[in-house]
């Protein structure tokens, strides 16, 4: 018995450390600052729900959080700061995520970890931590840029204007592209299920399984609408697969996300009360 108990005891502690640390690792804080990252041949563009883009320089404020939703354009990347001890794939079509918090102003490198190409060495880029207040100052004139170009693009037809935030971007491409026909926004059951408070919702599945609708989901969703299809819903939406780039998806995610509700968590979706669509 002792034989079989003290390793027993001892393999329990350190499970129970490891999945401790495992779920720091992996669950970003509540307060953390969203960045869109897209890997693609052979660079990283970087985009701030309510700022400016980026390629290849990640500003970010110290001492707080940060999460980074990582997709790619292309081919399979891999996300990596050595600096930070962190590392993520960028998948094609969906979103992984990964979370950190740099204490320590300065610059740091970012490399691409999965061979993607003839350029695949070339494929670098560097993480700017500023303090809070020069992250600030920095952030108002990305804003100030932004602001002075829309102005011009007005008064000189020949310039194109830049692209709206990415909310109200998503606001229009979900209107072009066809999701408000079958989502609503107020609430009501349709053909889908509807935008309000879906964001963050403990969803149940045809299969019973219960699932948390987060960007990963979202965009899966959009891609391969049938993989995790909510109960009530019939499996009638198209796929989205190459008809949406990963900035466009991106902005649909952030325009779901502003319709987010206070009991997101306590509600699930429920079917139509009609008769489905045969």
């Amino acid at each position: 018995f002792l034989f079989v108990s003290v390793p027993l005891v001892f393999f329990l502690v350190w499970f129970a450390i490891g999945f401790r640390d495992f779920t720091w690792v992996t669950t970003p804080p509540k307060d953390a600052m969203d960045v869109y990252v897209m890997g693609k041949q052979w660079m990283w563009k970087f985009a701030y729900p309510e700022g400016p883009n980026g390629v290849n320089v990640l500003h970010v404020p110290a001492n707080r959080p940060v999460r980074l939703l990582i997709t790619s354009r292309d081919v399979l990347h891999s996300f990596y700061v050595p600096a930070f001890r962190i590392k993520m794939d960028a998948l094609p079509g969906r979103y992984t995520q990964v979370w950190f918090e740099a204490t320590k102003p300065g610059t740091y490198q970012v490399l691409c970890t999965e061979y993607c190409g003839l350029s695949h060495s070339k494929m670098l880029a560097e993480v700017v931590v500023l303090a809070p207040e020069d992250f600030e100052e920095w952030l108002k004139e990305q804003q100030r840029g932004r602001l002075q170009g829309r102005q011009d693009a007005l008064a000189d037809t020949s310039l194109v204007p830049p692209v709206a935030r990415m909310a109200e971007q998503g606001e229009k491409l979900a209107g072009t592209q066809g999701c408000l026909k079958c989502h609503t926004v107020d609430g009501a059951p349709h053909v889908g299920p509807t935008f309000l408070g879906m964001y963050d919702r403990q969803e149940k599945l045809a299969d019973g399984q219960t699932i948390r609708v987060d960007e990963a989901y979202i965009t899966q969703s959009m891609m391969d609408p049938g993989a995790h299809l909510v109960a009530g819903y019939q499996n009638v939406m198209p796929t989205y697969q190459g008809k949406l780039q990963g900035p466009e998806t991106a902005a649909i995610v952030e325009y779901i996300k502003t319709l987010r509700t206070a009991n997101v968590r306590e509600v699930s979706s429920e079917g139509p009360a009609y008769d489905p669509i045969q």
